[in-house]
Formats: structure tokens, sequence, C-alpha cells
């Protein structure tokens, strides 16, 4: 009996510990999915609620090592406008405490960008707090 019961306990934490688990994956994908549908519609409202208000992205341009403030750059880029003709993928997700890692895909006819984010939960919500990215041209269009 007593094994039985000790078995029970086990089980019934791992499940909440699984379900905590996927409670913060969802969590982050709805950030991710902030900054993906924000950007599909150009809806600069929408992406901004997925970056910390310091959060940086940091890419090469012309060879050389470029850092900006992310929403500043999102400002400065995104008109209002007709719907992106692209497509958004989550490719990879990994979760550990307050603290997350992602890859995307954004692909559009000719190209695609890949981001790698970086996340954390800052006062109880997920925000990317860093993006590097590669402009990665389709061999076959």
């Amino acid at each position: 009996m007593k094994q039985l019961i000790l078995t029970f306990a086990i089980v019934v934490c791992a499940f909440s510990v699984t379900l905590a688990q996927d409670a913060e994956h969802q969590a982050v994908k709805k950030t991710l999915n902030y900054y993906l549908e924000g950007g599909t519609n150009n809806d600069f409202d929408t992406l901004k609620k997925a970056f910390h208000a310091n959060a940086t992205m940091k890419y090469i341009r012309d060879g050389a090592y470029t850092e900006v403030n992310a929403i500043e750059f999102f400002k400065g880029v995104m008109k209002p406008g007709p719907k992106q003709d692209r497509q958004t993928k989550i490719l990879s997700l990994d979760v550990t405490g307050n603290a997350a890692h992602a890859k995307l895909e954004i692909r559009y006819e000719k190209f695609s960008f890949l981001d790698y984010m970086n996340l954390l939960k800052v006062d109880g919500e997920w925000k990317i707090v860093s993006k590097i990215f590669h402009r990665k041209p389709h061999s076959a269009y």
C-alpha cells in the first residue's frame, strides 16, 4: 500500500511539472507570436508587445557588426499596410526556468530570415531581450 501511495505521489508530481513546463512553453510561444503576427500584419503595436524596452538586435550589415535597439529599429522600418506575403514558423524552442531561446523562420518568396531569439521572464511576462538573424537567399526560386 505504501508503495502504491508513493508511486501515485511521484506520478502526480511529474504530471504537475509537465503541466507547468507546458504552460511556460505556451507563454513563450504567445510572445513569439506577437512578433511574428505583428510583422506579418504590419502591426507595430502587436510586435512591440514581444520585446523588452531595452531589447537589442544584432546583425551583420555590409560585413560589419551592427547593434540597435529592437523597438526603435522596427518603429523606423515598419509602416502600416497590407498583410505581408510570408510564412512564419517556430523551428525550435528551449525553456529553462526564467530563460528561453527560440529559432524562427520567416519565409518570403526569394529569401528567408532565420531569427534567434533570447527571452527572459521579466515581471511575470516573457519578453524578447535580444535577437540575432541571418538572411538566407533561396537557391531555387
